[in-house]
């Protein structure tokens, strides 16, 4: 939720000096903010998905997270063609902030602290399942 809350900046920046400023600390509140919690989170996806399946979670989630970023870089050009660019930023802004609203906000149902424990089973493979000759 953090990241959110630098986006509103950008469009209310002034300019001049002053504008600068704005926009060299909403884009390092937000660098810091992305760069502590997509570790954390990658982490935690990585210690909640079984082994047998890591890569096939990362691979639908690089692909499904290029896919959006060049989806909403369009919408994006859309809007910022029909409302400007200070429209545009604005929107994005307010769209981010929303977004804080999908959050499960309702009381978690594991102990605070809680990560699933990886599965330790292993796939067995035809060549050990056969019995010794």
């Amino acid at each position: 939720m953090a990241r959110t809350l630098w986006t509103i900046l950008l469009p209310l920046t002034p300019s001049g000096a002053l504008g600068l400023c704005v926009i060299v600390v909403a884009d390092f509140g937000l660098l810091f903010s992305a760069g502590v919690f997509n570790p954390s989170f990658t982490t935690y996806r990585m210690a909640a998905t079984p082994d047998a399946f890591m890569s096939r979670v990362g691979t639908s989630w690089s692909v499904g997270a290029k896919t959006c970023q060049a989806a909403f870089v369009v919408a994006g050009g859309f809007i910022a063609a029909t409302a400007g660019v200070r429209g545009a930023l604005l929107i994005a802004g307010l769209l981010c902030m929303a977004s804080a609203l999908l959050l499960p906000w309702r009381k978690a149902r594991l102990p605070s602290g809680h990560v699933p424990a990886p599965t330790t089973e292993a796939v067995a493979s035809p060549a050990t399942d056969s019995p010794a000759a």
